[in-house]
């Protein structure tokens, strides 16, 4: 059984959506702004989709309750005929075999009367035509009950879809915020073309003044 953390394959399209989102957040975008040539944007989104995985673990509590709640729906509106068997298939194809069966057996053994055939073959085969017309009746009955309660649950399906929509934007909010934001703002690299010089510590990017600068000596207070 595969890790529940682990992100779904059909959970991967949410995953890019929120993605390209915090790329576009102001901070974000305004640090890759420096780059115009879109390099590191590049670079960055083809990072955070190498680690999906790690980034999707941040959110794992409400994406594990995303999971639960989607599974629950998805077996609520399942209807009785949706099994996975091949009970759905008998239960739809008797009623139609035995209603076609008992038709042609009722108009042989009519036939075999009108043509005064002697023996007990024309009794017997209306006999069995009424059975199978009763057979015919009841599995009908059967199937139009079934088929009636499966629209009435999915009729009955909204909440249960609400619900998980609202779980599926929890987890997609709690990914953006927990998971996704910071990788990112970790991971944010500098324009190459700014040079970091002995003025500033070497995560900012101020440089020295235009007269140190010519005196090729460090700037100091």
């Amino acid at each position: 059984m595969a890790d529940p953390s682990r992100l779904r394959p059909d959970d991967r399209a949410d995953f890019e959506a929120v993605l390209h989102h915090a790329l576009g957040t102001a901070d974000i975008r305004d640090a890759l702004g420096a780059d115009p040539a879109g390099r590191a944007a590049a670079h960055l989104r083809a990072h955070a989709l190498d680690h999906t995985d790690d980034i999707a673990a941040a959110a794992d509590e409400p994406y594990r309750s995303y999971l639960a709640v989607r599974r629950a729906a998805r077996h609520e509106v399942r209807g009785p005929l949706g099994t996975g068997t091949l009970l759905p298939a008998l239960v739809v194809l008797t009623p139609l075999v035995a209603g076609t069966s008992a038709a042609a057996l009722l108009l042989t053994g009519a036939l075999l009367h009108l043509a005064d055939t002697l023996g007990p073959l024309p009794g017997s085969l209306v006999a069995a035509g009424w059975t199978l017309a009763l057979v015919a009746a009841v599995t009908g009955l059967v199937t139009l009950a079934a088929l009636l309660h499966t629209a009435l649950r999915r009729r009955g399906a909204t909440p249960a879809t609400d619900q998980v929509e609202h779980a599926r934007l929890v987890w997609r909010q709690e990914l953006l915020d927990r998971g996704m934001l910071p990788h990112l703002r970790r991971h944010l690299v500098p324009h190459p073309g700014t040079a970091i010089t002995p003025c500033s510590p070497p995560d900012t990017l101020t440089p020295c003044p235009a007269r140190a600068r010519e005196d090729r000596t460090p700037c100091s207070d």
